[in-house]
């Protein structure tokens, strides 16, 4: 059963684009609770709330279609990519809740079974409950999870405090959204697809662990807004211009190649439409290399801004328990535009 075939949008996730949801989030009143840390008004990762001086809650809620046609994988994808967002914040995740859209005709119950026990995988791997979940009747298949964690409130790890000088890491290659594009088309490399899969189904947790160990202020994930939407965001609320070399960039095999075939998801203009005018192109970019930059990511890696005097620290701790880090570029002080492509 292929069940990409269900899915109208290979790599952005279903999502709205960053101008509708901007639209739609434009003018709603912002909450002034005392113990909302970080609320849907910071463009974050996840919400924060303060339980206690020492605790606090961190929550955040993902599902899609499927970008894979295996749907053990699709649910471990699935369950990676909720996850992330509570890894990103520098938070623990502790409980799970399911949701499911499934359709009630072309594909065989036993799909979904096998949907959730992918996702159960690594929920089990992270230590995380499974405490429910909801389902509803719909025309694509979509899964994925609303999750809690908790976390210390003075030690969140939002997007407002990059700081100049920062070296900016990234902890999985790009290109994921260009390859899932083209198995929709049915012309990607079985090794190609591999590699990205493997990516996609790959927690954060280790990576997280270990930066946590280190006083970094700031990090995000890469996922539905790409690269440079979720540096943009960064800068934004850090009020800084991150610097990024583009040949510094890990690239997954095959994604490249998508790119010069045409096969870019829906997401990716719609990225490029609402965070272009925030990019200065510093050198020639080949097309290739700019739509890898927004290229929307699912269950991407880490993007974290450490600190000069221990950024080669990390890198080598980050190495060594076996996580892919690249350094990509740096926080400069705040110029025309909020991202540089060297």
């Amino acid at each position: 059963m292929r069940l990409t075939r269900f899915a109208k949008s290979a790599g952005c996730a279903g999502k709205l684009s960053p101008k509708d949801l901007s639209a739609a989030l434009n003018g709603i009143r912002r909450q002034t609770m005392p113990e909302i840390l970080v609320g849907f008004d910071r463009s974050d990762d996840a919400g924060v709330y303060r339980l206690s001086d020492e605790l606090a809650l961190v929550q955040t809620v993902d599902f899609f279609p499927p970008m894979v046609d295996d749907p053990t994988l699709f649910g471990q994808v699935a369950a990676a990519n909720a996850l992330s967002d509570i890894y990103a914040m520098g938070g623990r995740p502790i409980t799970a809740l399911s949701i499911v859209g499934f359709p009630t005709q072309g594909i065989e119950p036993g799909v979904l079974r096998q949907i959730m026990d992918g996702g159960l995988e690594k929920l089990d791997e992270c230590g995380v409950a499974l405490m429910g979940g909801h389902s509803l009747r719909d025309e694509e298949v979509k899964f994925g999870y609303a999750v809690t964690g908790t976390i210390d409130p003075d030690r969140v790890l939002d997007n407002s405090h990059a700081a100049v000088g920062d070296s900016i890491l990234l902890t999985k290659p790009l290109g994921a959204g260009l390859i899932a594009t083209a198995l929709k088309k049915g012309q990607v490399a079985e090794a190609d697809l591999d590699a990205a899969v493997r990516g996609m189904t790959t927690t954060n947790r280790v990576a997280a662990e270990t930066i946590v160990k280190f006083p970094v202020r700031a990090m995000t994930d890469v996922t539905g807004f790409g690269l440079v939407g979720h540096a943009v965001e960064v800068a934004r609320a850090s009020r800084v211009t991150m610097a990024i070399d583009h040949a510094r960039l890990p690239v997954l095999d095959g994604a490249l190649a998508a790119s010069a075939a045409g096969h870019c998801a829906g997401g990716l203009h719609s990225n490029r439409e609402f965070f272009g005018p925030e990019v200065a192109w510093k050198n020639p970019v080949t097309p290739d290399y700019q739509d890898l930059v927004f290229d929307p990511q699912t269950s991407g890696g880490l993007l974290v801004f450490a600190g000069g005097e221990y950024a080669s620290d990390l890198r080598d701790a980050l190495a060594d328990a076996g996580v892919s880090v690249s350094e990509i570029g740096e926080v400069r002080p705040s110029g025309p535009a909020a991202i540089e492509i060297l």
